[in-house]
């Protein structure tokens, strides 16, 4: 996960409390782009709101019913016809002997929309076998709640792969681990090689792995990890480039009933 080395953590800037850079993008093309009202590589509280419901933190399974402090990596809902599927980074999950739960929406040690049991898990074969950071992606199912699907509850972005790094602005959502609310930041990732690609964003420190990367259209094209499990400052973040592995990870995650 972003390792225990990043400096500081989040300092709210009093002008943008409150504020989130939310994108108003029509189109994946470069030319076409419009890459939103605010400033890029500014990073503000995130406002609770449709689109920053379906991010959430992740816990132990023992801190379920007392949750304040005891969140560790981000992850966020993603569309899937069986309406119950998350993702993240591998790094955060990887570990099969630690029962987890997620908390969409969390602040301030309250789950508005519930605790969800982490139930199968989907690792490539590059990170289960050799923990390769260009395989630095996982997905989770949850199971049921009071007899209801995750998506049912808070909806949930597309994962898209595929798309061209820095074809727009993209909005990264994350839970820091001193903080009990979520931060956020737009701007436009680069190519860092063939099979990373990172971003300037302030702030995203230890906690935020797994925080996912989404363009104007609401679709999912990257998550916070890979290398050095995200990164190893405090303004510079990595997501392995989406592409056909992390495709037929999601079908296989997503085809699991």
């Amino acid at each position: 996960m972003k390792r225990s080395s990043r400096r500081s953590s989040f300092t709210s800037r009093p002008a943008l409390l409150g504020a989130v850079v939310m994108l108003a993008l029509t189109s994946a093309s470069v030319a076409a782009a419009d890459d939103g009202p605010g400033p890029l590589g500014v990073t503000v509280d995130a406002v609770a709101n449709r689109h920053t419901l379906r991010v959430g933190a992740l816990f132990g399974a023992d801190r379920a019913d007392h949750l304040a402090g005891g969140h560790f990596c981000t992850a966020s809902v993603v569309h899937s016809p069986q309406r119950d599927l998350i993702v993240t980074a591998a790094h955060c999950v990887s570990n099969a002997d630690n029962a987890l739960v997620f908390a969409p929406g969390y602040r301030d040690g309250k789950a508005p929309y519930g605790v969800w049991k982490v139930d199968r898990r989907y690792l490539p074969d590059g990170w289960a076998k050799n923990q390769d950071e260009d395989s630095d992606l996982a997905f989770a199912t949850v199971a049921e709640l009071d007899g209801r699907r995750i998506e049912d509850v808070v909806g949930g972005n597309r994962f898209v792969p595929g798309i061209a790094t820095g074809a727009t602005a993209v909005t990264l959502v994350g839970y820091p681990d001193p903080r009990e609310t979520p931060i956020s930041c737009t701007n436009k990732p680069v190519p860092d090689g063939s099979s990373q690609q990172r971003i300037n964003c302030p702030a995203f420190t230890v906690g935020t792995s797994g925080s996912p990367w989404i363009n104007g259209d609401g679709q999912v094209v990257g998550v916070l990890g890979g290398r050095d499990e995200g990164g190893t400052t405090d303004d510079v973040s990595y997501s392995v480039v989406l592409r056909s592995e992390a495709a037929e990870l999601y079908k296989d995650a997503a085809g699991a009933s």
